[in-house]
């Protein structure tokens, strides 16, 4: 087994992955430095427990020294670093040596999440909410490649104008600045068939309400509540459920691991054939990773939230 060392982020002191990375072996390693000094790396350490939303404070920006590569050891520099609403959550601290998978999976939570929970057919109507983010562009991208009608949530009219003028979505509702409920029922006339949400709160019981009987749910995520240190008061979804017969389901993408190169190869032929187009917010600078991590959670970023190391 290859023992990996992270050049610039320690994945066991902070939630952070790396989407790009370069190998180093030893030998290349010591012909590239000529020298017996040991390289050094950034990492954030995590100080203190969020009190509702994250400040740069409950961080440690701190530079360490790293030891010498030992045989069958590679030392890895990171180019990209992904930024994700998952990032705000809890996760398991990963003991020393675990092996684990680092993969791209904007992509494939769009393809198997919509897809395998919501079933759309052709001519239904689908409603995303989060939709200018890296998920959400995509699933109402791929409601359009099978037929469907979309309309796209999110906070801003710039934002809007991006998934309308250039990702084909039907109709855009600003849900900071919209009636939106009004905006719900003159943009689905007819009633919703399919909802993927990426928010919950509020946004998505007005949305639930309007559902047709029968609709179907795929809940991915619920980053309205992401930032409060107590459970937001819950909203009435068990109504509408109930009365519309709705199927609501949430999931975690690595559900569909066996089949995770499908999905690859999929989104690969759609963005060939032009059906798939994506966009990037781009950070610059280890340093300012945490920058770009608030920003993501305030809505900031449109398509795919990335640090450039």
């Amino acid at each position: 087994m290859i023992s990996i060392l992270f050049l610039c982020s320690d994945l066991h002191k902070m939630n952070m992955n790396s989407v790009c990375v370069s190998l180093f072996s030893k030998r290349h390693l010591e012909k590239f430095c000529n020298c017996k000094k040991f390289l050094s790396a950034k990492a954030y350490i995590f100080d203190k427990q969020f009190d509702n939303f994250p400040k740069a404070t409950d961080f440690k920006l701190v530079e360490e020294e790293l030891g010498p590569i030992k045989d069958g050891e590679f030392l890895t520099e990171a180019v990209y670093l992904s930024v994700d609403p998952y990032m705000r959550a809890y996760a398991p601290r990963l003991k020393t040596g675990k092996t684990f998978l680092g993969s791209q999976v904007a992509r494939n939570t769009a393809y198997f999440g919509f897809l395998e929970l919501c079933q759309p057919k052709k001519g239904e109507m689908v409603f995303v909410t989060g939709a200018a983010g890296a998920v959400g562009s995509l699933v109402g991208q791929i409601a359009k490649i099978k037929g469907c009608k979309v309309v796209g949530i999110a906070g801003s009219d710039e934002k809007g104008k991006w998934l309308t003028d250039e990702l084909g979505f039907d109709h855009f509702i600003n849900y900071k600045s919209d009636d939106l409920v009004q905006k719900i029922r003159e943009c689905a006339p007819n009633g919703i068939d399919c909802y993927f949400d990426n928010v919950g709160g509020e946004i998505s019981s007005k949305i639930m309400f309007n559902m047709n009987t029968f609709g179907r749910i795929s809940v991915c995520g619920a980053i309205s509540g992401y930032n409060e240190n107590k459970p937001p008061k819950a909203t009435l979804v068990q109504y509408p459920i109930t009365m519309n017969q709705l199927r609501m389901e949430g999931f975690i993408v690595h559900r569909w691991l066996d089949r995770w190169f499908e999905g690859i190869e999929q989104n690969r032929k759609w963005i060939q054939e032009g059906k798939l187009k994506y966009r990037e917010t781009v950070t610059h600078g280890f340093e300012n990773m945490f920058n770009a991590f608030a920003d993501m959670l305030k809505g900031g970023n449109i398509g795919k939230a990335l640090v450039k190391v």
